[in-house]
Protein backbone atom coordinates (compact mmCIF):
# COMPACT_ATOMS: atom_id res chain seq x y z
CA UNK A 1 0.00 0.00 0.00
CA UNK A 2 1.53 3.96 -1.00
CA UNK A 3 2.48 5.43 2.09
CA UNK A 4 0.16 8.53 2.44
CA UNK A 5 1.88 12.14 2.59
CA UNK A 6 1.08 12.50 6.26
CA UNK A 7 2.24 9.07 7.15
CA UNK A 8 5.96 9.67 5.10
CA UNK A 9 5.92 13.09 6.59
CA UNK A 10 5.55 11.31 10.44
CA UNK A 11 8.23 8.49 9.30
CA UNK A 12 10.59 11.98 8.66
CA UNK A 13 10.01 13.63 11.55
CA UNK A 14 11.03 10.63 13.66
CA UNK A 15 14.43 11.15 12.37
CA UNK A 16 14.48 14.96 13.46
CA UNK A 17 16.25 16.56 16.78
CA UNK A 18 13.73 18.07 19.36
CA UNK A 19 13.23 21.51 19.46
CA UNK A 20 13.13 22.83 23.03
CA UNK A 21 10.78 26.14 23.88
CA UNK A 22 11.35 28.03 26.70
CA UNK A 23 9.90 31.39 27.76
CA UNK A 24 11.94 32.96 30.52
CA UNK A 25 10.37 35.82 32.48
CA UNK A 26 12.49 38.20 34.61
CA UNK A 27 11.63 40.47 37.31
CA UNK A 28 13.97 43.36 38.43
CA UNK A 29 15.07 43.77 42.06
CA UNK A 30 14.26 47.18 42.73
CA UNK A 31 17.40 47.92 44.43
CA UNK A 32 19.17 47.60 41.24
CA UNK A 33 18.09 51.36 40.77
CA UNK A 34 19.74 52.66 44.07
CA UNK A 35 23.56 51.09 42.81
CA UNK A 36 26.27 53.73 41.39
CA UNK A 37 26.11 54.26 38.04
CA UNK A 38 29.64 52.63 36.97
CA UNK A 39 28.04 49.66 38.72
CA UNK A 40 24.94 49.13 36.79
CA UNK A 41 26.95 49.93 33.51
CA UNK A 42 29.09 47.26 34.03
CA UNK A 43 26.00 44.62 35.04
CA UNK A 44 24.40 45.34 32.12
CA UNK A 45 27.26 44.97 30.18
CA UNK A 46 27.90 41.45 31.69
CA UNK A 47 24.30 40.60 30.94
CA UNK A 48 24.62 41.08 27.51
CA UNK A 49 27.84 39.43 26.90
CA UNK A 50 26.90 36.37 28.44
CA UNK A 51 23.34 36.40 26.17
CA UNK A 52 25.41 36.83 23.34
CA UNK A 53 27.80 34.68 23.77
CA UNK A 54 25.08 31.58 24.39
CA UNK A 55 23.05 32.76 21.95
CA UNK A 56 25.06 31.14 18.76
CA UNK A 57 23.48 28.04 20.26
CA UNK A 58 19.86 29.00 19.90
CA UNK A 59 17.65 31.22 18.58
CA UNK A 60 17.24 34.11 20.94
CA UNK A 61 14.08 36.71 20.84
CA UNK A 62 13.68 39.42 23.82
CA UNK A 63 10.39 41.12 24.81
CA UNK A 64 9.79 43.69 26.86
CA UNK A 65 6.46 44.02 29.30
CA UNK A 66 8.07 46.89 31.15
CA UNK A 67 5.05 48.73 32.32
CA UNK A 68 2.09 45.80 31.30
CA UNK A 69 2.58 43.69 34.12
CA UNK A 70 3.24 43.81 37.81
CA UNK A 71 5.11 40.83 37.93
CA UNK A 72 7.83 40.63 35.08
CA UNK A 73 9.74 43.15 33.21
CA UNK A 74 10.93 41.19 30.35
CA UNK A 75 11.39 37.63 28.81
CA UNK A 76 13.67 35.97 26.35
CA UNK A 77 12.27 33.67 24.19
CA UNK A 78 14.49 30.86 23.45
CA UNK A 79 14.42 27.96 21.43
CA UNK A 80 17.25 25.26 20.65
CA UNK A 81 18.17 21.57 20.70
CA UNK A 82 20.53 21.59 23.42
CA UNK A 83 19.23 21.42 27.03
CA UNK A 84 23.01 22.06 27.99
CA UNK A 85 22.77 24.91 25.88
CA UNK A 86 20.02 26.39 27.70
CA UNK A 87 21.03 25.55 31.05
CA UNK A 88 24.73 27.52 30.31
CA UNK A 89 23.25 30.60 28.94
CA UNK A 90 20.88 30.79 32.10
CA UNK A 91 23.79 30.54 34.72
CA UNK A 92 25.64 32.88 33.25
CA UNK A 93 23.00 35.28 32.82
CA UNK A 94 22.24 35.16 36.49
CA UNK A 95 25.88 35.01 37.05
CA UNK A 96 26.67 39.13 35.93
CA UNK A 97 26.56 41.88 37.83
CA UNK A 98 22.64 42.54 36.86
CA UNK A 99 21.53 39.10 37.12
CA UNK A 100 22.09 39.01 40.96
CA UNK A 101 19.26 41.40 41.23
CA UNK A 102 16.57 39.33 38.45
CA UNK A 103 14.68 36.84 39.94
CA UNK A 104 12.98 34.25 37.39
CA UNK A 105 9.29 35.12 37.69
CA UNK A 106 8.16 32.47 35.88
CA UNK A 107 9.80 29.78 32.95
CA UNK A 108 7.56 27.97 30.42
CA UNK A 109 9.23 25.16 28.91
CA UNK A 110 7.66 22.68 25.82
CA UNK A 111 8.27 20.78 22.86
CA UNK A 112 7.39 21.35 19.63
CA UNK A 113 5.60 18.91 17.81
CA UNK A 114 3.32 18.62 14.80
CA UNK A 115 -0.46 18.71 15.78
CA UNK A 116 -2.78 15.94 15.51
CA UNK A 117 -5.52 17.82 14.45
CA UNK A 118 -3.07 19.42 11.19
CA UNK A 119 -3.33 17.11 8.20
CA UNK A 120 -2.11 16.94 4.66
CA UNK A 121 -4.71 19.25 3.29
CA UNK A 122 -3.54 22.08 6.00
CA UNK A 123 -2.03 25.08 4.94
CA UNK A 124 1.75 25.16 5.85
CA UNK A 125 1.82 21.40 6.71
CA UNK A 126 5.40 21.18 6.05
CA UNK A 127 6.09 23.14 8.38
CA UNK A 128 4.70 21.87 11.36
CA UNK A 129 6.72 20.31 13.08
CA UNK A 130 9.40 22.60 14.12
CA UNK A 131 8.51 26.56 15.48
CA UNK A 132 9.45 29.39 13.54
CA UNK A 133 8.97 32.51 14.72
CA UNK A 134 7.63 35.37 12.40
CA UNK A 135 8.09 39.30 12.89
CA UNK A 136 5.34 40.44 15.02
CA UNK A 137 5.60 43.67 17.13
CA UNK A 138 4.29 42.23 19.60
CA UNK A 139 4.09 38.14 21.04
CA UNK A 140 0.87 36.88 23.59
CA UNK A 141 1.84 34.41 25.99
CA UNK A 142 -0.02 31.61 27.93
CA UNK A 143 -0.13 28.49 29.54
CA UNK A 144 -2.82 26.19 28.33
CA UNK A 145 -4.42 23.16 29.48
CA UNK A 146 -7.47 21.60 27.92
CA UNK A 147 -10.62 19.83 30.21
CA UNK A 148 -10.04 15.87 30.62
CA UNK A 149 -13.91 15.48 29.31
CA UNK A 150 -12.06 16.83 25.89
CA UNK A 151 -9.14 13.80 25.72
CA UNK A 152 -12.45 11.52 26.35
CA UNK A 153 -14.70 12.54 23.17
CA UNK A 154 -14.02 10.74 20.38
CA UNK A 155 -10.63 11.93 17.84
CA UNK A 156 -13.48 12.53 15.13
CA UNK A 157 -15.28 14.89 17.48
CA UNK A 158 -12.42 16.66 17.95
CA UNK A 159 -11.49 17.19 14.72
CA UNK A 160 -14.91 18.98 14.25
CA UNK A 161 -14.07 21.35 16.39
CA UNK A 162 -10.40 22.31 15.84
CA UNK A 163 -11.35 22.74 12.28
CA UNK A 164 -13.38 25.58 13.66
CA UNK A 165 -11.04 26.47 15.49
CA UNK A 166 -8.39 26.93 12.85
CA UNK A 167 -10.74 28.47 10.29
CA UNK A 168 -11.08 31.20 12.66
CA UNK A 169 -7.48 31.87 12.90
CA UNK A 170 -7.12 31.82 9.19
CA UNK A 171 -9.41 34.71 9.39
CA UNK A 172 -7.26 36.66 11.40
CA UNK A 173 -4.26 36.37 9.34
CA UNK A 174 -1.47 37.34 9.94
CA UNK A 175 -1.74 36.68 13.44
CA UNK A 176 0.53 33.61 13.55
CA UNK A 177 0.27 30.87 16.49
CA UNK A 178 3.19 29.09 17.92
CA UNK A 179 2.35 26.04 19.95
CA UNK A 180 4.52 24.12 22.38
CA UNK A 181 3.61 20.75 24.12
CA UNK A 182 4.36 20.14 27.80
CA UNK A 183 2.69 16.68 28.79
CA UNK A 184 5.10 15.38 31.51
CA UNK A 185 7.67 17.79 31.60
CA UNK A 186 6.13 20.76 32.92
CA UNK A 187 3.08 21.81 34.90
CA UNK A 188 0.73 22.60 31.72
CA UNK A 189 -0.27 21.13 28.35
CA UNK A 190 0.81 23.74 25.89
CA UNK A 191 2.50 27.30 25.91
CA UNK A 192 0.87 29.07 23.34
CA UNK A 193 2.52 32.27 21.62
CA UNK A 194 1.01 34.43 19.19
CA UNK A 195 2.54 36.73 17.50
CA UNK A 196 0.32 40.18 15.96
CA UNK A 197 0.85 43.18 14.92
CA UNK A 198 -0.57 44.90 17.78
CA UNK A 199 -2.45 44.66 20.77
CA UNK A 200 -6.06 44.73 18.58
CA UNK A 201 -5.32 42.16 16.02
CA UNK A 202 -4.92 39.72 18.93
CA UNK A 203 -7.80 40.78 20.42
CA UNK A 204 -10.60 40.41 18.01
CA UNK A 205 -8.96 36.87 17.51
CA UNK A 206 -9.51 35.70 20.84
CA UNK A 207 -12.80 37.37 21.33
CA UNK A 208 -14.30 35.20 17.88
CA UNK A 209 -12.65 32.03 19.71
CA UNK A 210 -14.27 32.32 22.89
CA UNK A 211 -16.92 31.72 20.82
CA UNK A 212 -16.07 28.68 19.66
CA UNK A 213 -16.92 24.99 20.38
CA UNK A 214 -13.98 24.55 21.20
CA UNK A 215 -13.47 26.45 23.73
CA UNK A 216 -15.69 25.18 26.50
CA UNK A 217 -13.01 22.51 26.70
CA UNK A 218 -10.83 25.17 27.97
CA UNK A 219 -9.57 24.55 32.02
CA UNK A 220 -6.92 27.13 32.14
CA UNK A 221 -5.58 29.47 30.37
CA UNK A 222 -3.84 32.34 32.46
CA UNK A 223 -1.81 34.12 33.09
CA UNK A 224 -1.55 36.05 29.92
CA UNK A 225 1.67 38.19 28.99
CA UNK A 226 1.42 41.11 26.79
CA UNK A 227 5.32 41.36 24.94
CA UNK A 228 6.30 43.99 22.88
CA UNK A 229 9.52 43.16 20.96
CA UNK A 230 13.07 44.98 21.49
CA UNK A 231 16.19 44.05 21.20
CA UNK A 232 18.11 43.52 24.29
CA UNK A 233 20.72 46.61 24.34
CA UNK A 234 17.58 48.63 24.58
CA UNK A 235 15.79 46.78 26.93
CA UNK A 236 18.55 46.45 29.45
CA UNK A 237 18.08 50.32 29.35
CA UNK A 238 14.96 50.84 30.71
CA UNK A 239 15.85 49.07 33.70
CA UNK A 240 17.70 52.18 34.75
Amino acid sequence: MTETRVEQQAATEQQLPAQYINYLFFKLDPAWRQLPDEERERGKGEFLAAAEEHSAEMLLRSFSLMGLRADADFMLWRIGYDLDAFEAMTAALMKSGLGKYLTVAYSYFGLARRSIYVGEHTPGFENRRYIVPGEGEYAFVYPFVKTREWYRLPLKERQRMMNEHMEIGRKHYPVKNNTAYCFGIDDYEFILSFEAESPEKFQDLMMELRESEASGYTELDTPIFTCRRRQLPEILKTLG
